[in-house]
């Protein structure tokens, strides 16, 4: 999970005098783990890195020291990992939420409607009741909530709570009185308004319909989303996550992780791709903008959406739901559209990463990416976000045009049941198929889609390895055949994300050249079981040279 703020807050230290400002620095008597230049471990047992936080050299056992060092700190025989690279989350929305109501933990719809109702009194100057994270499948309910509910328990202001996957909202009646929706408004393409049997909005507003209510909350001020932004950081850093790719960054984002890196206080490294061409095109000018700030912030692309979510029934399929037999999800692009955004990205050298889950849209873009490839030559990089269902067919087509299956192995343990029930047991041979994509030469980068789930990379790489959650369920593992290695786990999560990134070179493994981006932790991932894995405690974080979370007494 992700760690509360209090935790994080009080493990987080900006640098002190074991951590140099300049001079070389070694850090000796490691156990060091990274990932070489053919995706295998490579071990090391100490590291040089120099007065801008660039990794000069990296010894073997018996290798002698550099002749140069200034400093020199004992890693007492700790395991020193790359920092962990998230390949797609929302840094914005994990801090957002940190300050709005949270019901990812609620079990049941009367848990969650006792926690919003108690949120509501604790906070009766707010104008909106705003939050996330419910989750009707978890709370076994068999339907969507609805707008009568939350009346019970908020019914003097308007109160808007976005769904865990980030794919639909539920409202109450004052929130839609004040939106002006009503039985006459209607969806917009790629939406759906969830109705009563009278024709009335029951609440539940999917994908683009979430607008027709949501436009008419007020937006952050700055301050907000500077204090949203502090709390994102916090809590990723303390999870040993020292970059992330930001799926979706509007210029607000934009101008929010400026003004944190203007003051010095950007300690994470941001790969950002924008919420649309528009903004892609303000941001960047005629192509990705340079890396700032000492390689903490790039614009590299746009990330598009294609469908929606499993959870709400968006993502397009090719056969209709088994669960709901007349509805195949929702597109959000056309197929022209898809390619005239991807082909203005293309023309200024901008990366696409476009969001596909349902077979249908995985198959709609991995043509669009064979048609735009014949176009465009290149380094492309392009990237299918989430890949979650494919057609066993279509999965030899990720090892063409050096396609990335940017994927979160916390979704599978998250939504395995729910896929068994919207797809049926015949339906499921290309499901969350991380190791057949590889062995088609598709490339892999893991991450997790926070909030949508914790921000844990150490939970990520138990699951991608076993197939199991937290409990060990199922036994053997959920289609094990599509565990991957413990080596191609870590990579997803180092190497492959900053590759997938654009930032190769730069960070992601411990290797001369690169920023000297690393965590010390209790474990060898290589080496654990997969629980094991998920309870590695993390001593201390350091990005380019500089320690900037410390739990250790001694180191």
């Amino acid at each position: 999970m992700i760690r509360s703020l209090l935790t994080a807050g009080a493990a987080l230290l900006m640098v002190s005098a074991t951590a140099p400002a300049s001079a070389d620095t070694l850090i000796y008597n490691v156990d060091g783990v990274t990932i070489d230049e053919e995706g295998k471990v490579k071990r090391f047992t100490a590291l040089v890195f120099d007065d801008d936080g660039r990794i000069t050299h990296t010894l073997e056992r018996g290798e002698e020291r550099p002749d140069d060092i200034e400093f020199a700190v004992d890693g007492e025989g700790q395991v020193m990992l790359p920092g962990m690279i998230d390949a797609h989350a929302h840094v914005m929305s994990i801090g957002i939420a940190a300050l709005t109501l949270d019901l990812s933990e609620t079990v049941s719809l009367e848990d969650a409607l006792a926690k919003i109702a108690a949120f509501a009194e604790e906070n009766p100057g707010r104008p909106w009741i705003l939050g996330g994270g419910w989750n009707q499948e978890k709370w076994s309910l068999g339907r969507f909530p609805t707008a009568a509910e939350l009346d019970a328990v908020v019914s003097d202001r308007p109160t808007l709570l976005e769904r865990a996957d980030g794919h639909a909202i539920w409202t109450n009646s004052a929130a839609m009185e004040q939106a002006g929706v009503n039985a006459d408004t209607q969806a917009p393409i790629g939406g759906r308004i969830i109705r009563d049997a009278a024709g009335n909005p029951s609440g539940i507003f999917i994908d683009n319909a979430s607008a027709l209510v949501g436009n008419s909350v007020p937006a952050p001020r700055p301050a907000d989303r500077d204090r949203a932004l502090a709390i994102a950081q916090d809590r990723l850093l303390a999870n040993g996550i020292t970059a992330v790719a930001d799926m979706g960054t509007s210029i607000e984002d934009w101008q929010t992780f400026r003004r944190s890196a203007d003051l010095g206080q950007l300690r994470l490294r941001i790969m950002s791709y924008a919420n649309s061409p528009e903004t892609m095109e303000l941001i960047g000018g005629t192509g990705p903008t340079p890396w700032l700030y000492e390689d903490r912030l790039r614009l590299n692309g746009v990330k598009l959406y294609l469908d929606g979510a499993l959870g709400s029934r968006g993502a397009l399929l090719k056969e209709p739901y088994e669960d709901e037999p007349d509805s195949i999800g929702l597109p959000l692009l056309t197929p022209a559209e898809l390619r005239n955004r991807m082909s203005r990205a293309s023309l200024g050298n901008f990366q696409s990463a476009v969001h596909a889950i349902g077979d249908a849209s995985n198959a709609e873009l991995l043509q669009a990416i064979e048609e735009l490839s014949d176009t465009y030559s290149g380094d492309r990089r392009w990237r299918i976000e989430h890949a979650q269902i494919v057609d066993v067919d279509d999965l030899a087509r990720f090892g063409d045009h050096g396609i990335i299956a940017s994927m979160q192995p916390l979704h599978q343990t998250s939504d395995r049941t729910m896929a068994e029930a919207r797809l049926g047991e015949n339906r499921l041979g290309g499901a969350y198929a991380w190791r057949s994509i590889l062995e088609a030469g598709g490339r892999l980068a893991f991450g997790s889609d926070a909030p949508v789930e914790p921000a844990n990379a150490f939970a990520g790489i138990a699951v991608a390895i076993s197939r199991t959650d937290a409990d060990g369920q199922p036994f053997g593992g959920w289609r094990a055949h599509e565990a991957v290695s413990r080596e191609q786990a870590l990579a997803a999560f180092t190497s492959e994300a900053a590759y997938a990134g654009f930032a190769d070179g730069r960070f992601g493994r411990l290797m001369p050249g690169e920023r000297a981006d690393f965590l010390i932790v209790d474990r060898d991932p290589t080496l654990a079981s997969p629980a094991d894995i998920r309870a590695t405690e993390i001593r201390e974080v350091w990005v380019g040279g500089t320690r900037v979370l410390s739990q250790s007494r001694n180191f």
